[in-house]
Formats: C-alpha cells, sequence, structure tokens
C-alpha cells in the first residue's frame, strides 16, 4: 500500500523536488503547505501516513507545527527536514516526537530510506 505523505516547506521549488523523489519512490504525496500553519490544517483534513516538515517556515515554524500535529494524533509520523544541522534543532525535533531528521542537501535515496523506515514504524 502507498503510504501518504504531507511536504511542507516554505520553498515551492523544494516542495516540486520532494514530491517528485517520492513519487518515485512509491510514496503518494496527497498535499503541500508552505507554511506552519497551513501544515497543521493539511494534517488535520487529509491525515496522512507521514507529515515530512521544514523546520523554518514563515507564520508558524515546523517544531510548532510538529507539537501542533502530535496534539492532534500522538502517534503522527512526523519527519523533520533542514538546513540546520545543529544539534540543538536535531535534539529539539527528536525531543517533541519527530520520528527522523532529514539534513538539506539531501540525496533522494536518503528521503526515500528514512521515509520507508519511519513508515514501518506502526
Amino acid at each position: 500500500m502507498l503510504k501518504k505523505v504531507l511536504i511542507a516547506d516554505d520553498a515551492l521549488f523544494m516542495r516540486m523536488m520532494l514530491r517528485d523523489i517520492l513519487t518515485k519512490n512509491g510514496f503518494e504525496v496527497i498535499g503541500e503547505a508552505e507554511n506552519g500553519e497551513e501544515a497543521v490544517e493539511r494534517f488535520r483534513e487529509l491525515k496522512p501516513d507521514i507529515a515530512l516538515i521544514d523546520i523554518l517556515m514563515p507564520l508558524m515554524d515546523g517544531l510548532t507545527a510538529t507539537e501542533k500535529i502530535l496534539q492532534i494524533d500522538p502517534d503522527a509520523h512526523v519527519v523533520m527536514i533542514s538546513a540546520l544541522s545543529e544539534s540543538q534543532y536535531v535534539d529539539k525535533a527528536l525531543a517533541i516526537g519527530a520520528r527522523d531528521f532529514i539534513v538539506k542537501p539531501f540525496s533522494p535515496p536518503n528521503i526515500a530510506e528514512v521515509l520507508a523506515r519511519v513508515g514501518k514504524k506502526e
């Protein structure tokens, strides 16, 4: 069964690139968001299997959006993605409940491998 993914990133080119990578690797992208508030709303509406969320976004950052998503569904599979690889961001993301953390720039196989692994953790 295809894993349904929500992509949240304020950069259109990044959402397009992630959509392409995921689609080619057997995932179904069911929604996109360009800020944290939109990510929370889309998550609530679409109930994806996995939410791939950037940390730095307008209106609401990815960490806050992740906290709100986990309030909606404590079992949500959230994977953070960011160019900020400083341990404080990685540690905070994992501490609030993100399942994994991907650092930009990333390789397409890395994205697919992380999401496949996270998707198996039921």
